[in-house]
């Protein structure tokens, strides 16, 4: 299943890309799940190659997976990979495109952001079908959750949290 959401940041892309790799803003944008995150690195935002395990609770269930950064083209592109977890395999490829828009003399920067996120269930076509009608749907509210909230710190502190 591929899940797509799209979202324009009134910030720059290598802002919004920083954000988007920082540990500590992914666990703030999921909050309500109780998300806590161990890197691999030590260091909060990641970077090549680097592992982040993810604990959090999500449709009533404890959930651990953990992914690795495995493509950093940084500011315009990074890719995410689920090494341990739920899913038979996920991918999450996030996109930054700067874009001018006018508003003033010379424009003003608005980066667009796009999570593409593929899911692969477990067990088959059972795992499929679950994916379909639940996991699909919930995991785009976490990504439109969770973008929502990167916007919301670009473009009011540029700040983490």
């Amino acid at each position: 299943m591929l899940i797509e959401v799209v979202t324009d940041v009134a910030a720059e892309p290598s802002t919004v890309f920083d954000l988007e790799l920082d540990v500590d803003v992914h666990t703030a944008s999921l909050a309500g799940s109780g998300e806590r995150a161990t890197t691999s690195s030590g260091r909060r935002r990641l970077g090549l190659g680097d592992e982040v395990t993810f604990h959090a609770r999500h449709l009533g269930l404890p959930w651990r997976m953990t992914s690795r950064v495995t493509a950093h083209d940084r500011p315009h592109r990074f890719v995410d990979e689920q090494t341990r977890g739920p899913f038979a395999a996920l991918h999450h490829e996030h996109l930054f495109e700067a874009r001018r828009v006018p508003t003033g003399p010379g424009g003003a920067v608005v980066t667009r952001m796009t999570d593409r996120l593929s899911v692969v269930a477990p067990a088959g076509p059972l795992g499929a079908v679950v994916t379909r009608l639940v996991l699909g749907p919930y995991l785009r509210r976490l990504l439109e959750r969770r973008a929502a909230h990167v916007k919301q710190v670009a473009e009011t502190t540029g700040e983490r949290g």
